[in-house]
């Protein structure tokens, strides 16, 4: 679909569409537990702590309201199907989950007959449910809200923000939902980002993409953490902190904070080591499995590209003074051989990351200029981590510079010399898409 603006009533079909699905499958899958003679409930041993907080049921019913002006603040059509198909995925996922898997709510609400907001809580007893409970559509709903109100601009923006916050906190203190609950509903809710992506193979959208990945992973290591708390004890509570390091680094994927980890000298802090050490002992995991550019490859008259270099591989490559290196590596430190020996330059790119286009077109431009000084005796590195995309889509780049190449030729003989070359669909986008 093109991005034409929209009608009033396509937005209002869309609407419709999703409105009638949710009531089918909700109200079906209600009809369906409340017939089974016995509904189990799940609550962690916390929740018992949780106030029951009679006003934030304003926040909670305006779920309802955020669901018909979603729709409303769509601009495009291209926005309008990827929204509706990510409602549609929720709201039938979830529908599959209470019938596979019913929970009922446990905790007794308080008496609110005599507060002025009690007409909301008997407008829930009437036409909500104390089952579909997990997962939260309020939460699940909650998120994909967000990607569209994040377009919005201004002091608006910041209060839908806070206001998303409250309403997902409320789902607790309105004693609608429990725990388990929250996090299955975010784990749906992201999963239905990875399922329906924006802008697939588009570079400027790949950071919220791989942010979703580890998003995913941290609210899955949090349930698997509480549930193992819940049932084994409270040494299963340390799985919280690779959960919160994965939170974290999904955030500086959405923000492309490429120095997030390693300094412009090639290093990380003692302190980052130890706050990421889960984080880095998975990418050095992956590092020992996977890397296989251990041999630079020459792609033009001494400069080479491969994978980072560790003090075996060095005998490939002898780096000395008048060697000039270029790190793209964001979250590995650079051999202390090479920084040691050889003019060293850190231009850190987010791995299976976008391609800031400014700061590219600032590296490209400097080993375009260093190459063209190079004394006789002199040769340049560029190299990443696995020396498979982000080194290659920079070398592509400064060939086509050097040589006035068109950027399909350049593709074409960066492979025909490195046969580790891997080109993503969102790093092709991007190199259709730069201008030199």
């Amino acid at each position: 679909m093109d991005d034409q603006r929209l009608t009033i009533k396509q937005k209002a079909y869309a609407l419709l569409l999703c409105s009638v699905v949710f009531a089918v499958v909700y109200n079906a899958s209600m009809w369906h537990v409340s017939s089974l003679p016995n509904v189990q409930s799940f609550v962690f041993d916390f929740e018992k702590n949780i106030p029951f907080l009679i006003w934030t049921i304003v926040p909670y019913m305006t779920s309802g309201v955020f669901l018909c002006l979603i729709f409303l603040l769509c601009k495009t059509k291209k926005q309008l199907r990827l929204l509706t198909k990510r409602m549609l995925f929720i709201t039938v996922v979830a529908g599959l989950c209470f019938v596979i898997f019913p929970l009922r709510f446990l905790m007794p609400k308080p008496d609110v007959s005599q507060s002025f907001l009690g007409f909301s809580f008997h407008f829930l007893e009437i036409f909500d449910s104390p089952f579909n409970q997990s997962p939260s559509l309020h939460i699940a709903y909650a998120y994909v809200f967000w990607t569209i109100f994040r377009t919005i601009k201004g002091n608006m923006r910041t209060f839908l923000m806070l206001w998303l916050i409250l309403l997902g906190i409320s789902t607790l203190t309105t004693y609608q939902h429990h725990f388990l609950d929250i996090l299955t509903g975010s784990i749906l809710a992201h999963l239905s980002f990875i399922v329906f992506p924006e802008g697939k193979n588009e570079f400027e959208f790949r950071n919220f993409q791989v942010a979703n990945y580890y998003f995913l992973c941290a609210w899955f290591l949090a349930l698997i953490s509480l549930l193992l708390t819940q049932f084994y004890g409270m040494f299963w509570l340390a799985l919280l902190w690779p959960a919160l390091v994965m939170m974290i680094v999904g955030y500086q994927y959405q923000k492309n904070h490429v120095g997030f980890l390693k300094d412009q000298s090639g290093k990380i802090a003692f302190y980052k080591r130890i706050f990421y050490l889960p984080y880095l002992i998975i990418y050095w995991i992956f590092v020992i499995s996977l890397r296989k550019n251990r041999r630079p490859v020459e792609i033009l008259p001494r400069l080479f590209i491969s994978s980072r270099l560790d003090i075996n591989d060095l005998k490939y490559f002898k780096p000395d003074e008048r060697t000039t290196v270029y790190d793209l590596s964001a979250e590995i430190e650079e051999n202390p051989e090479i920084r040691k020996t050889a003019e060293y330059f850190s231009f850190p790119y987010l791995d299976i990351g976008t391609f800031d286009i400014a700061e590219t077109r600032k590296l490209v431009t400097h080993i375009t200029e260093k190459y063209s000084r190079l004394p006789d005796d002199g040769k340049i590195l560029i190299h990443c981590t696995m020396g498979y995309t982000r080194c290659t889509v920079i070398a592509t780049l400064v060939m086509k510079n050097i040589l006035s190449l068109p950027t399909d030729e350049a593709i074409t003989k960066i492979k025909s010399l490195h046969r580790n070359y891997i080109l993503h669909p969102y790093a092709a986008d991007f190199l259709k898409k730069i201008n030199l």
